[in-house]
């Protein structure tokens, strides 16, 4: 018997009104201006969820109409009414794929850390094991709620099935704080994760053996490919996940859902690195970012240019204020950040070294820009932002990752408590 390979597009009308519909092709974002970034295009979206039929034990009343603007297109598609309609539109996407945002001990603007959850089903495509460097039935991404939902992470944890892949993107305690729970629910659990990340990982959270990756590794999960991305920038051992079918793109803390992430200057944070790995992510062209705060994003490429654009911008500002005679942290932010609430300065800071540090890598500095005064100069700025705070009475933690040298007083590190987390700078 032949079988016939039909497309359907879905059109999902509003009950109240027959002339509006619920479901329309999203506008896609404003263009950048800038005829560099603007030349990257990302995918139509008609074409990114799609799914197989299932067939059903027995022909029922669906409630879900088919028609064609020539009735006789129908007449050979009168076998849709043994096939679960309504089981295909009701999936995710990507497939598979789900999302639970955990309360999680990151920075603001956000609060969780999102669990990702891949559980395609049992289904085989063929693949030779010996090519992946494990394989499982489930997968999950960066169990990282905070203590108080350990409970509701473990009841998550043991309804999925046994052969369970756990993939850590980096070491950050919003990303490794649950941990721990499924270690315990699930003691034969294949962690994943690089070496680096491994080091910074505690004992306490997972203390069982791991697989090393570096990137490039493949892993099976329920028939499913998905490859590993070697992504450093925020930290060194930052790690992506691209499923290979779909072309979705699971970036940690390299993408957020608002502004972008602090790079983290005390574990091998590195500008150069953030940049390399933002252009890896465009030559992927995936359809799709998961990231591991705030919502997916389905205009990838935009999303990656409007950050090198505000990176590069953001750079040019910092070498300006150098060429105008900036010789010190505290100058540098004083001038790139003037309009920004003081109190921020201090993650900013961070950026700032960075972003020297770049710019020394491409030789882009002046010949009388001493790197060796502008080092020495942190715990000047430590201090000069120490009275600042004093001034504006501020008493809040600001998220802001490795700003301090180590002989900055104990007292001035307790002014202003530094946990790992995300910023709002670019």
């Amino acid at each position: 018997m032949g079988t016939h390979r039909v497309n359907l597009a879905v059109i999902i009308k509003n009950p109240s009104n027959d002339e509006e519909f619920l479901l329309i092709k999203q506008t896609p974002p404003p263009k950048l201006n800038d005829p560099e970034y603007d030349s990257y295009q990302d995918s139509d979206l008609w074409d990114l969820p799609l799914t197989l039929l299932t067939p059903l034990d027995s022909p029922l009343s669906q409630h879900i109409s088919v028609g064609a603007e020539d009735s006789s297109l129908l007449e050979n598609f009168g076998l849709l009414n043994q096939f679960d309609l309504k089981l295909a539109l009701d999936q995710e996407y990507p497939p598979g794929v789900k999302l639970i945002p955990m309360g999680s001990r990151t920075a603001k603007p956000f609060h969780t850390t999102n669990l990702v959850v891949f559980f395609p089903g049992t289904s085989y495509d063929g693949y030779d094991g010996d090519s992946f460097v494990t394989c499982g039935d489930v997968l999950i991404v960066d169990p990282g709620c905070k203590s108080t939902l350990h409970k509701e992470l473990e009841q998550i944890i043991a309804a999925l099935p046994q052969k369970l892949i756990v993939f850590v993107t980096h070491h950050h305690h919003d990303h490794v704080d649950g941990l721990s729970i499924v270690q315990k629910c699930k003691p034969d659990a294949v962690l994943l994760a690089h070496e680096s990340t491994m080091r910074r990982i505690q004992k306490d959270d997972w203390s069982l053996d791991y697989v090393p990756v570096l990137g490039s590794e493949e892993i099976c999960i329920g028939g499913q490919r998905l490859r590993i991305i070697s992504a450093p920038g925020h930290t060194d051992g930052h790690m992506s996940l691209l499923h290979v079918s779909t072309h979705s793109l699971i970036v940690g803390d390299h993408c957020v859902g608002q502004g972008s992430a602090l790079l983290d200057i005390t574990s091998g944070g590195n500008m150069s690195d953030y940049f390399r790995t933002t252009y890896k992510f465009m030559d992927l062209s995936p359809h799709v970012l998961i990231p591991m705060h705030g919502r997916v994003n389905m205009w990838p490429k935009h999303m990656l240019c409007g950050y090198l654009k505000n990176r590069r911008n953001r750079e040019s500002t910092i070498l300006k204020s150098i060429k105008g005679g900036g010789k010190t942290l505290f100058d540098i932010v004083a001038y790139t950040y003037a309009d920004v609430d003081r109190s921020l300065w201090l993650p900013a800071a961070s950026n700032v070294r960075l972003h020297v540090d770049h710019l020394a890598q491409q030789d882009k500095l002046p010949k009388d820009f001493s790197l060796e005064n502008f080092n020495s100069s942190l715990a000047e700025f430590a201090g000069n932002v120490a009275k600042i705070a004093l001034d504006l009475k501020l008493h809040s933690a600001l998220p802001c990752i490795g700003i301090f040298p180590t002989k900055v007083s104990v007292d001035l590190q307790a002014t202003f408590p530094v946990p790992m987390g995300l910023g709002i700078f670019m």
